[in-house]
């Protein structure tokens, strides 16, 4: 479990609600034994975009897409086969939000995929593909918190080259944090990953080398971010 201490985040000093947060946070990552913590976030902001599940991204297979219990259902077995990875965000108890991570054998199905293949010079060694806050948790910068679990995740994991692809707004806020399903180049930007390319009209390629951390104790209450 990583426990966030309140100087790791960066606060938005313009938005007075972000100094109400909790003096904590802990990333735990997502398993058997925090899938139903996952599933109540879920299930709290209706099922995600369209009831996915966040199953949009693993690779197609006959049950992905049918239903809203089968989106859960595969969801649930993908995290029990050790295929679905992802950080959650935990307010005390409750998972408040997470970012999904994973290899890109276990998350192929990007948005602008034919284009993001012919412009790539190698496959990244893990991708960010979806962050999702709580409605009641948004503007408060805990996608930062998020972004940066699943970082040191990867590094637990042995590290590597990092992609995400977030929306390029600017650095201005275009859309409805709703429809921002991956962060924004800003914030990528703010926590260590460099602009690599557009991708689609308004998305783009973030990378970050991920140095391993295999010093750290994986398992719950053993790694402190620092």
């Amino acid at each position: 479990m990583l426990v966030l201490d309140w100087d790791d985040r960066t606060p938005d000093s313009a938005n007075p609600r972000y100094v109400a947060l909790m003096s904590d946070l802990t990333i735990r990552a997502l398993t058997p034994d925090t899938f139903n913590d996952f599933a109540a976030l879920v299930e709290r902001n209706k099922g995600m975009f369209a009831s996915c599940w966040c199953i949009h991204f693993h690779p197609d297979c006959p049950e992905k897409g049918q239903t809203a219990e089968g989106n859960r259902g595969l969801k649930q077995r993908l995290v029990a086969d050790g295929i679905a990875h992802a950080a959650l965000v935990y307010d005390g108890d409750r998972a408040v939000a997470w970012a999904e991570y994973g290899s890109p054998e276990e998350l192929p199905n990007i948005q602008h995929r034919k284009e993001y293949l012919a412009t790539a010079e190698r496959l990244p060694d893990y991708r960010v593909t979806c962050i999702l806050v709580e409605r009641g948790y948004r503007d408060q910068g805990l996608a930062a918190v998020a972004l940066r679990g699943a970082v040191e995740l990867i590094a637990e994991a042995g590290g590597g080259v990092v992609e995400g692809y977030p929306h390029d707004t600017s650095g201005v806020r275009k859309k409805n944090s709703s429809f921002l399903y991956n962060g924004t180049r800003t914030m990528y930007e703010r926590e260590g990953f460099t602009y690599d390319r557009p991708k689609g009209l308004g998305n783009c390629v973030m990378v970050r080398e991920v140095a391993a951390n295999l010093g750290s104790d994986p398992t719950p209450g053993g790694t402190t971010l620092p």
